[in-house]
């Protein structure tokens, strides 16, 4: 007890007080911005060394990133060679709608989260707890260890009533990470129709949200997930901590 409380005082709190409001440090990926201007002629570098097809050109020739493809690699900021490219470290992109993860040149480093696409039993009976099942649908992994890393001492997320629990029957909807492989499509059917109505899915990644990198692969089978409906996206290659919790935090907070 005592040693306890002299790493305590010695090291301080670790948990980050408000999880709203944290600037992310380091080589850390945020929202990408895409510059108001013209690409140089021909160019289509960008385009070409995405390796997941989520930069979009339109008949304008304006381009436009998808985040619920892209991998956060950075390499397309890298092969511009006009700089239209960068990426901010707003890691606030979680959203209720799936086009609202396309981010269009010229817009801000913002993702705007359609509160009005939430269903009104969510907020209702969530706000104050809320009970996740992960499902990894071929996932490799990186995903589910930072979900594991959002019950750590850092980031706390149990101290907001959000937890992962290890049954579908204890819990309020499933967190899917991975493309969703043929061998695990009907693993996370059985897990979703076991969790008690009403219930949430949300899909965590690249991978989970689009396919990712194994998008033209024939071995997914995603018409489950696309037909039952979607709750919240939460989009990167992992995504953040932070990200998925101020996802959560969003979606189940009581709103007037």
């Amino acid at each position: 007890m005592i040693e306890s409380i002299k790493i305590l005082r010695r090291q301080g709190k670790q948990t980050i007080p408000d999880v709203t409001n944290v600037t992310l440090p380091g080589v850390f990926r945020g929202i990408p911005i895409i510059q108001d201007k013209p690409c140089a002629d021909g160019c289509s570098a960008c385009i070409e060394q995405c390796p997941t097809d989520a930069i979009l050109l339109d008949v304008n020739g304006r381009i436009s990133i998808d985040m619920g493809k892209c991998v956060f690699c950075g390499e397309c900021a890298e092969v511009c060679p006009s700089d239209k490219i960068s990426f901010s470290k707003n890691h606030l992109n979680a959203t209720t709608t799936r086009k609202n993860l396309v981010i269009a040149q010229g817009m801000p480093a913002e993702v705007k989260f359609d509160a009005d696409a939430i269903r009104k039993e969510i907020q209702t009976v969530f706000h104050k707890s809320l009970k996740l099942r992960q499902v990894s649908a071929a996932g490799c992994n990186a995903c589910e260890l930072e979900l594991n890393a959002c019950g750590n001492a850092n980031f706390d997320m149990g101290r907001f009533g959000i937890e992962f629990v290890a049954s579908p029957r204890h819990a309020d909807g499933i967190v899917i990470t991975g493309p969703i492989s043929t061998n695990m499509s009907a693993a996370m059917q059985i897990c979703h129709e076991a969790v008690p109505h009403p219930k949430i899915i949300v899909l965590t990644g690249a991978c989970a949200i689009s396919g990712g990198i194994f998008e033209k692969s024939e071995v997914l089978q995603r018409q489950y997930v696309e037909e039952v409906g979607v709750d919240l996206y939460v989009p990167g290659c992992p995504p953040h901590p932070l990200t998925f919790i101020n996802g959560i935090l969003q979606l189940i907070r009581k709103r007037n």
